[in-house]
C-alpha cells in the first residue's frame, strides 16, 4: 500500500512566507511561539516567556493531526545558539523575555528587549554582500523594526560600533550608525514599495518574508530589500569592515533563515 503524504509535514515556503497546511496557531499575550526546529520536519516548539498564570489567553496551539505534528515544550531560560552572542540595548544578555534558538533552516528570535545577535566568527571586510532572509510573524499591531548590521566592533564594550539597516511592518526602511550609546541617522524612516508589509502578505500565510541585503564596494554602500535598491551612500565615514549580525527591536517574533556574507 503506498504511503500517504502528511500535509502537516510538508509546509511550503512561498514568495511571501511560509504556508502551513491545516495548522492554526494562537499566541497568547506574553508568550513567545517558536515554530518548527525544521519546518519541513514537522516539529513544533513552544516557548513561554511568562508563567501560565500570567497569560491572558487559554489556548496555545490548535493543530489538526497533532500526532503527526508533535509539540515540544522548552524551558523559559536558555543560552543562545553555540557560538552566538546577544546584547540588549540595556547591555548584557536578555532575560526571560528574549528567546533565541537554533531552528534549521536558520534561527528563531522572539523579543523581549531590543537586541543585537551575532557570531563573533562572522565578519565582512573589503568588497562584500551581506544578505538575510527574514520571516515576520503576526506583529499584533506593533510597528517595531528588524534587520541586519555590519561593521561591528567592540560589541561587548561600552564603545560598541556598527551600521544597521532595518525595516518595519509599515513598509519603511531605516539606516543608522551606532557609536557607543549614541546613534546617527543616515536615512530616516522612509516608505518603500520593496518592503512586504504584514498587511500585504498572502492571506493564507502566517508570515511576511523580506530579504535584506547590503553591498559594500570600494566607495559606495548600497542597501536592498527584496532585490530592490532602497538607499545608497558613501562608504567613507561609516562603520563597514567588522562583525555582521542581526538587530531586532522589542516585542517581535521572527524566523531568520539565512545570514550570509559573500566576498566580491
Amino acid at each position: 500500500m503506498p504511503a500517504q503524504s502528511n500535509p502537516l509535514s510538508s509546509p511550503r515556503r512561498g514568495r511571501r512566507g511560509w504556508h502551513f497546511p491545516r495548522l492554526v496557531a494562537i499566541i497568547p499575550s506574553g508568550a513567545a511561539l517558536e515554530w518548527a526546529r525544521d519546518p519541513l520536519a514537522g516539529v513544533c516548539k513552544v516557548r513561554l516567556t511568562k508563567s501560565l498564570s500570567r497569560l491572558r489567553a487559554l489556548a496555545l496551539i490548535v493543530v489538526a493531526g497533532a500526532a503527526a505534528f508533535p509539540i515540544t515544550s522548552v524551558g523559559q531560560e536558555g543560552a543562545p545558539p553555540a557560538g552566538w552572542q546577544v546584547r540588549t540595548d540595556g547591555g548584557g544578555h536578555g532575560g526571560g523575555d528574549l528567546a533565541f534558538t537554533d531552528m534549521p533552516p536558520g534561527w528563531h528570535i522572539t523579543t523581549g528587549p531590543a537586541a543585537i545577535f551575532y557570531d563573533p566568527g562572522k565578519t565582512a571586510s573589503g568588497s562584500f554582500r551581506v544578505e538575510s532572509e527574514v520571516f515576520l510573524f503576526d506583529p499584533n499591531g506593533r510597528n517595531e523594526a528588524f534587520g541586519i548590521f555590519f561593521g561591528g566592533a567592540d560589541l561587548d564594550a561600552e564603545a560598541q560600533a556598527y551600521t544597521y539597516f532595518l525595516i518595519r511592518q509599515d513598509g519603511s526602511v531605516l539606516v543608522k550608525r551606532r557609536d557607543g550609546d549614541a546613534t546617527s541617522t543616515l536615512q530616516g524612516w522612509t516608505p518603500h514599495d520593496a518592503v512586504l508589509t504584514w498587511a500585504a502578505r498572502e492571506t493564507d500565510s502566517p508570515t511576511a518574508k523580506n530579504v535584506l541585503a547590503v553591498e559594500a564596494g570600494a566607495e559606495r554602500l548600497v542597501f536592498y530589500v527584496n532585490d530592490q535598491e532602497v538607499y545608497a551612500t558613501d562608504r567613507a565615514g561609516n562603520h563597514v569592515d567588522g562583525l555582521v549580525g542581526l538587530r531586532v527591536n522589542h516585542g517581535l517574533n521572527l524566523h531568520v533563515s539565512t545570514l550570509e556574507v559573500t566576498s566580491h
